[in-house]
C-alpha cells in the first residue's frame, strides 16, 4: 500500500488520505487544471532545449 509522510507529524498514512489521523494535518488539493498546466510547461521548456 502506497504511504506518503505528514509534514506536520512526519507520521507516515495511507497516500489516499486527505487529513492526518494523527496530528489532523489536511493536505492540500491541488486541481487538474494546474497538474495539466504544469506538465505543459515542462514539456515546452524540454522541447525549447532540444531545438
Amino acid at each position: 500500500m502506497p504511504k506518503k509522510e505528514c509534514p506536520s507529524c512526519a507520521m507516515e498514512i495511507d497516500a489516499k488520505s486527505k487529513k492526518c489521523p494523527i496530528c489532523g494535518y489536511e493536505f492540500p488539493a491541488t486541481s487538474l487544471w494546474i497538474q495539466v498546466v504544469a506538465i505543459l510547461l515542462v514539456l515546452l521548456f524540454i522541447l525549447y532545449f532540444i531545438f
